[in-house]
């Protein structure tokens, strides 16, 4: 067992048993295939295996399924067997494995220690270890973190304060190497917060230039907890504020303010005739308070403003599926391929296939699926293997995938395990991986996939 192969099938799941068919297993009530993948280097069939052997109280048993990966230094199964061991109050032993890897000088180690230490009464030793690392961002926020526990906020804010340069601005993402400025003042005004300083920590997060991380607004969201509205509706106001003007949405609504939440994003002229994000939030927030009608006509407008957006079409077909119009999602899309000149590539037709199952049945949507000129390729049949799964037709959707059964053996091995044929799923899975093809400047034929879901910019 090798940590590097480990750490491979692990990022890609390639080449093993995913985790989601590893639960797949269990449901189905095959606990004793995943035991025996368990040993034989499956690392999440072992992952699994040693929960529910610890949830069954036997701890020895738990930590054995682990020992081997364990033993080859993989970090991912130190912080598991880790957390295992903190779980069952095993607290010093859990401490002991993080420092031996820290010791050892795995990058990750330091931070996993010091909040381990800080979570079981020894905060003070955790933030004095942290202290010389404060220009690395990730150890600034564990560091942030643990001055909460052990009482030294004011000496992590100085901390901090002495690296945030006033004179400096960023001129790209790569600028700053390590502690960036815009990181050091977002940590800062955590620690005023919790203080009780807003007002300080509002003009702190003022001075950033990147306000959104992670699709979140430090500021909008303090601005939120401490119910400032008007303070978050002026900051809303200001051009690329998407979070800000979502997060005023959700405040609203969560303050019974249904109208206040729908006009924030300005059906006629606000962010959402502007910026499809905003538009798909404001069609989200109607469809859960059971106004479709209006939520389909929001996306309707961005699907005609934006034609050939493959994920603003998706979006717009699953609404009319969910509100039960399939017919009128498909006569957008009919009417969307007429103005693109009867385009049908398969990532702008594949949406239609669940609008037709529902109309006319999966017999009609499969039948034009397979009727389409890219209805053989190993993309198109993941579509049509899902309808038919859908459909409790299960046979059906692994004759149609097992062709494809290297570029789709997850799918085909998922429904493989629901029919119980477990040793074909598990060769599926498991086969030797194909040379890696080299890299060409040929344009992408009709077997390279096209996107196949939803994905907001």
């Amino acid at each position: 067992m090798d940590a590097t192969d480990l750490e491979y099938r692990a990022r890609t799941r390639s080449g093993c048993i995913p985790p989601e068919l590893v639960s797949r297993l269990l449901e189905r009530g095959h606990a004793d295939v995943v035991e025996s993948q368990a040993g034989d280097g499956e690392w999440y069939c072992a992952l699994a295996w040693a929960r529910a052997l610890g949830d069954e109280g036997r701890e020895a048993d738990a930590l054995k399924a682990l020992a081997p990966y364990v033993a080859t230094g993989w970090w991912t199964a130190v912080v598991a067997a880790a957390e295992l061991l903190e779980g069952w109050g095993r607290t010093d032993e859990a401490i002991d494995i993080i420092r031996t890897r820290m010791e050892a000088g795995h990058p990750m180690a330091l931070e996993a220690y010091t909040r381990l230490l800080a979570r079981h009464g020894r905060a003070e030793e955790a933030f004095e270890l942290l202290v010389p690392h404060v220009d690395d961002w990730g150890l600034a926020t564990a560091l942030v973190d643990v001055a909460f526990v052990a009482g030294r906020d004011e000496e992590a804010a100085a901390l901090l304060a002495g690296r945030i340069r006033s004179d400096h601005r960023c001129d790209g993402p790569w600028c700053c190497r390590g502690l960036d400025p815009d990181t050091a003042l977002g940590l800062l005004a955590t620690i005023r917060e919790r203080q009780n300083h807003i007002d300080e920590a509002i003009a702190l997060l003022r001075r950033r230039q990147i306000t959104s991380i992670n699709s979140r607004d430090q500021l909008a969201d303090l601005l939120a907890r401490h119910g400032q509205v008007e303070e978050l509706r002026a900051y809303a106001a200001l051009d690329g504020h998407e979070e800000a003007v979502q997060r005023l949405a959700e405040q609203l609504e969560e303050d019974g303010d249904l109208e206040g939440a729908i006009a924030v994003y300005g059906q006629g002229d606000g962010p959402a005739a502007r910026d499809p994000n905003s538009a798909y939030e404001l069609a989200q927030l109607l469809a859960r308070h059971r106004r479709g009608t209006e939520a389909i006509a929001v996306m309707r407008a961005q699907a005609d403003a934006h034609h050939s957006d493959d994920w603003i079409l998706h979006a717009l077909s699953e609404l009319c599926l969910d509100q039960g119009r399939p017919a009128d999602g498909l006569a957008h899309l009919d009417a969307l391929d007429a103005r693109r000149g009867g385009e049908n590539e398969w990532e702008l037709y594949w949406m239609r296939l669940p609008l037709i199952a529902a109309c006319s049945g999966v017999d009609k949507a499969v039948g034009q699926a397979r009727a389409h000129p890219e209805g053989n390729t190993w993309y198109a049949a993941e579509h049509i293997a899902r309808l038919l799964a859908d459909a409790a037709r299960t046979e059906e959707a692994v004759t149609v995938l097992q062709p494809h059964e290297h570029r789709n053996s997850h799918d085909l091995a998922g429904y493989l395990i629901d029919l119980g044929r477990i040793d074909e799923a598990l060769a599926v899975l498991q086969h030797p991986q194909p040379p890696t093809a080299a890299k060409t400047t040929t344009p992408l034929g009709p077997e390279e996939p096209p996107f196949s879901g939803p994905a907001r910019f």
